[in-house]
């Protein structure tokens, strides 16, 4: 193969970045690219002092090639058999694979190489890397390595404009399929500004797109440190921004004296000597005076960017327990290997501490083939036994870790919060997480836990008597210490690819700007739209605004990643609309946004493919909230209606609580509802449209035709929309609904209430992410259309649901929420789950008196609730019996309640909760005291009282009564009823005991005004007597009261038929004796406790006769 002169820049970058720590970046356009990674691996390798480097492989799904060595080395074999081989025509790309260490990965595994660090890393099938693998592998990398890019041929770069990402598939949806690959524009134009980045052909020349490559130059060897300093400092400023102003030579002469300082010092001493940076050494001191202290409920969280060294901090600190004599400590992380530099730097920690491996300590791989050998025990045995053994984040549950002295958690940002939030426990825990970068739950981890256990350390630090609770109270009570790593460790400070990559995915914007001017008063606010097209254009100001936006995203919203900022660019259904103050016409800096908010649009989905989603159980990417509520209330009609979710909406922490974020939502609400009026005839709202998006691959086809791609040069657009478009100026779509999906909290649920939102889905389950119950609120809009755009739309087939089509699903979900507050929903706050119910009922009612299922009635009362019950409930009412006889009762007394069945009854707002935790959820008494603040005494006395009033509503329910309006002396409808239950203040019941008929027990009891004959025994007739003989007040009304009874089918037999008239005219003439007694045959089996006394009685007692007069 001839050789050719490869351009010198390219060397020359290579050498530089190994001078100075930084890290090369090198795209690679052609299909015979990879035939350059040997070449580019080959220089690294020369230049370089160090064992040929590592390489870092990432693909999709298939190499095109064979990596197997032993596969190849059977090749050759046969080939020398055959005399056929030839070693000077091997190929080089095989000698390179077989040589060199090389970890290959697909993309979707990319998460195994956290916490790795490679010489080279080789990134090819371009159309399948999204920015969170870009975070992930490139952060890989060590100073001096190299990050090579593989790109197919093409004609022209700007084909990358329209390349289609594999991304996309889950962008589009049935109503939104054009995707605009905004985010591949700005990628390609940033390499652009990259100062450690060349951009080549397959045959390594360098391309016109890279415009520094001219100020490539070689480092002189008498300033390399210098040029160390100058990188240090960074030209955009990074130092400014951690508040530290020093060279390299400063921060080294600091770190020594850190060292110099801590050498008497035992154990801390010897690990001091193992760090690199001054931020690493104090997290270590921290991570030592934690454990010096050992006190088992303390709480080390390290939090920092990639490459500043945690892991390795984690692992001196590990030594350091061990030298402090703890014998059982616990390591966890995502996967064993990204846990491969925290096992290293335990053996260097050991080995700096005098321990010796084999002698000392041993240290054990994983069998398991998918962990790839990676260690996961070390085992020390001087002195006594200890153990540091990992633990799989799933297997980390309260019993396995009940030995534990110490748990490390790394890479904790990777892991779902509510996992994280069970490991901790009555030990000492280190807290490992990197705060922006790959992962989404980085922000989760430092705005939600460490939060929660900032405060809980603060509320503890006044109290003695909580923090001598705190060995065993889990997460609460424990006491928190926090360090920051700054300092780069993996590269050299002002790194040129971190800062481009940062720079890209605006992971450097964690704060919000300050405002630079004073607030506005919400009411003189406007909501503008955003241009996509203008704001990923790469323009100056546009990144600018890019970048502000961005970070109210992040320091607003806790779930974050660099994958959210690919999707608001390309996906063709996501909106960016700002709130602005008043703006100066003259001023041309960018305004303060106060308010940002994306939204999506959804639905518009076809009713056939509905109907085979709901019939298959299956749905498409996109389209969450239709999708969601269909298969919840198996409706295939609910998908075909248009609508907007809200997916993120984020105030500038300078403005918060102070109604910009009402006021954001207001005004779009009166967007899409038609209500903005048009200052002109608006535009119709359609980005792919848009100027200066006309020039996609056509543009690129024709471009390529002029002009080679070895002298292409690229620039940002020029002719761009307005950035900002003011509402008026753009026709809103058409939309039924405006929607939300956030995790479930008191604070977020009411405010979206407040802005006219109704619940309609709450899930079972927990968030594996947050922890939190997902939670879907609804705003129907009706927006008032003129007839020819009703016509239109009728045309379209574009349906047109009638007022109020919202309320069915309102009632169906509130039936649901008031079912499963006890199982589902039983962990919950009572405030969060009266918030809920009362929110859904009153939507479902839409305005109407009485709830949605209307007032209770005397059948469904008793098919509800027996006349036994209601006595119950009744005698509680009056302090008679404990609760514990009614708490049966009370999840359909609860119900009925809070589904506005007894509508005449008011409660008050704590006689309600107290109702829902004990009616609804079905938690005890003491939890309910706890979670409330109140003592049992009082909750038990709002019970009561609450249980009072809809006692009384009840019976009157029962009654078939209106409730009465109060007297002049206030007596209430609880009084009423007390009236009405008769002078003994009970009801008054029909026995459930069934006697027969007889001397022991008479079964004519049941018939109320029979009375007994001459004839009968004494005895026997004064019990019988004793247990029918009804009331004075009840034989007022006799007629109504032997109805009643004779509803039973036992005693119906005994009723006597005809009327009064048919007596009085079948005895017409005869003399009719005043006390009449009706013979009644028992044709039951007699009871055991009177059988012997009818035997006894023999024939007498059945000869006895007893005859209607005739």
């Amino acid at each position: 193969m001839p050789k050719k002169k490869v351009d010198g820049r390219v060397r020359t970058l290579i050498e530089n970045g190994i001078k100075t720590g930084t890290r090369s970046l090198f795209v690679i356009v052609g299909d015979r690219g990879k035939d350059q990674v040997v070449n580019l691996h080959y220089m690294l390798s020369k230049l370089r002092v160090k064992a040929r480097p590592p390489v870092l492989w990432c693909y999709n799904k298939e190499l095109g090639f064979s990596t197997h060595k032993q596969k190849r080395m059977r090749q050759i074999k046969k080939m020398q058999q055959r005399g056929v081989y030839d070693s000077e025509s091997e190929d080089p790309f095989q000698l390179f694979v077989t040589a060199t260490k090389v970890r290959w990965c697909y993309y979707k595994d990319s998460a195994k190489v956290l916490g790795q660090t490679f010489g080279c890393c080789v990134l090819q099938d371009f159309e399948a890397i999204t920015p969170n693998i870009l975070c992930r592998t490139i952060e890989t990398v060590e100073g001096g390595g190299i990050v090579v890019m593989l790109l197919k041929s093409m004609t022209s770069l700007r084909q990358l404009y329209a390349m289609t990402m594999d991304v996309h598939s889950r962008f589009r949806t049935e109503a939104h399929a054009d995707v605009v690959p905004r985010f591949n524009e700005r990628f390609l134009l940033s390499l652009a500004d990259c100062s450690a980045a060349l951009v080549l052909d397959d045959e390594l020349n360098v391309l016109p797109l890279s415009k520094h490559a001219s100020s490539i130059v070689p480092l002189p060897a008498a300033s390399e440190s210098s040029a160390a300093a100058a990188a240090f400092a960074g030209d955009d400023g990074e130092d400014a921004e951690l508040g530290v102003v020093a060279s390299e030579a400063e921060r080294a002469a600091r770190l020594q004296e850190l060292k110099a300082s801590l050498e008497g010092t035992d154990v801390v001493g010897a690990l001091a000597g193992c760090t690199r940076t001054v931020d690493q050494a104090r997290a270590l001191l921290m991570c030592a005076e934690a454990i010096s202290e050992k006190q088992l409920s303390s709480t080390v969280a390290v939090t920092a960017g990639r490459g500043r060294g945690k892991s390795a901090a984690m692992g001196l600190s590990i030594a350091a327990a061990v030298g402090f004599g703890y014998a059982n400590i616990f390591v966890t992380a995502p996967h064993p290997d990204n846990l491969r530099t925290v096992f290293e730097f335990v053996v260097r920690g050991l080995k700096a501490l005098a321990f010796t491996e084999h002698a000392d300590f041993e240290v054990v791989a994983s069998t398991n083939p998918a962990f790839n050998q990676a260690p996961v025990r070390v085992t020390v045995n001087r002195g006594h036994r200890q153990t540091i053994q990992y633990v799989q984040p799933s297997d980390a549950t309260p019993a396995a870790l009940a030995q534990a002295e110490l748990l490390v958690i790394d890479e904790a940002a990777a892991i779902p919060l509510p996992q994280v939030r069970a490991m901790l426990g009555p030990f000492l825990v280190f807290l490992s997480s990197t705060t922006n970068g790959y992962e989404g739950t980085g922000r989760s981890l430092s705005l939600k836990l460490v939060k929660q256990l900032r405060q809980q350390a603060g509320s503890s630090r006044g109290s003695s008597a909580s923090a001598a609770a705190a060995g065993s109270a889990g997460v609460g009570a424990r006491s928190l210490r926090e360090v920051s790593l700054e300092e780069p460790i993996r590269y050299a400070p002002g790194d040129g690819v971190e800062s481009w990559l940062y720079s890209l995915l605006c992971l450097n914007a964690t704060e919000a700007p300050p405002l630079r001017g004073a607030l506005a008063s919400p009411s003189e606010c406007e909501l503008f739209e955003v241009d996509r097209d203008a704001l990923f254009s790469y323009h100056a100001l546009a990144e600018g605004f890019l970048h502000q936006v961005m970070a109210l995203f992040v320091s607003s919203h806790y779930k974050n990643s660099p994958n959210d900022l690919q999707m608001l660019a390309d996906s063709p259904s996501q909106r960016i609309f700002v709130l602005l103050g008043p703006v100066d016409a003259g001023s041309s800096a960018l305004p303060d946004v106060l308010c940002a908010v994306q939204i999506s649009l959804e639905g518009r989905i076809s009713s056939r493919a509905a109907r085979h989603g709901l019939k298959r159980g299956v749905r498409s990417a996109g389209d969450l909230i239709p999708w969601t509520l269909s298969q919840q209330y198996q409706d295939d009609q609910l998908p075909s209606l248009s609508g907007a979710r809200v997916v993120r909406i984020a105030t500038h922490p300078s403005a918060q609580r102070m109604g910009y974020g009402s006021r954001a939502v207001t005004l779009l609400t009166d967007y899409f509802s038609g209500r903005v009026v048009p200052l002109s005839a608006p535009e119709a709202s359609d980005e792919s449209a848009a100027p200066g998006r006309s020039g996609g691959a056509a543009a690129a086809g024709s471009s390529a035709g002029k002009s080679g791609i070895r002298s292409e040069a690229l620039a940002p657009r020029t002719a761009l929309p307005p950035l900002l478009v003011a509402l008026p100026d753009r026709a809103p779509e058409h939309l039924h609904w405006l929607g939300v999906s956030f995790g479930l909290t008191q604070d977020l649920f009411g405010f979206w209430h407040r802005a006219g939102y109704n619940p309609l889905y709450v899930r079972h389950t927990a968030n594996d992410l947050t922890g939190e119950h997902t939670c879907i609120m609804l705003q129907p809009l009706t927006p008032e259309l003129s007839d020819a755009t009703r016509d239109a739309l009728l045309e379209a087939d574009r349906p047109l649901p009638e007022a109020g089509w919202c309320n069915a699903f309102s009632v169906d979900f509130s039936r649901r929420f008031a079912s499963l507050a006890a199982t589902s929903f039983r962990g919950f706050p009572a405030s969060l789950v009266l918030a809920v119910l009362e929110a859904a009922v009153d939507a479902a009612a839409d305005g109407a008196e009485g709830g949605p299922f209307g007032p209770l009635g005397p059948a469904e009362a008793a098919s509800i609730f027996l006349p036994h019950d209601l006595a119950r409930v009744e005698a509680y009412a009056r302090s008679l019996v404990d609760f514990h006889l009614i708490l049966d009762l009370m999840p359909a007394l609860a119900r009925l309640v809070f589904l506005r069945r007894l509508p005449s009854v008011r409660f008050a707002r704590l006689q309600l909760a107290v109702l829902v935790a004990l009616g609804l959820q079905g938690k005890t008494v003491d939890d309910v005291a706890s979670e409330l603040g109140a003592p049992v005494a009082s909750l038990l006395a709002l019970f009561n009282k609450a249980v009072r009033k809809a006692s009384a509503a009840l019976n009157l329910a029962a009654a078939g009564e209106e409730p009465g309006d109060k007297s002049a002396g206030g007596s209430s409808v609880a009084a009423a009823a007390a009236d009405k239950a008769g002078a003994a203040g009970a009801p008054v019941l029909p026995s459930r005991v069934r006697v027969v008929a007889g001397r022991s027990s008479s079964s004519s009891s049941a018939v109320p005004g029979a009375r007994a004959g001459s004839g009968s025994d004494s005895d026997s007739d004064s019990d019988g007597d004793a247990q029918a003989r009804p009331s004075k007040r009840a034989h007022a009304s006799s007629s109504e009261a032997a109805a009643e009874v004779l509803r039973d089918p036992e005693l119906a037999r005994f009723a006597v038929k005809g009327s009064e008239e048919a007596w009085k005219k079948a005895t017409a003439g005869m003399t009719v004796a005043k006390d009449l007694s009706i013979a009644v045959e028992a044709r039951s089996a007699a009871g055991p406790g009177s059988a012997g006394k009818d035997k006894k009685k023999g024939k007498k007692s059945r000869a006895k006769k007893r005859s209607r007069p005739e």
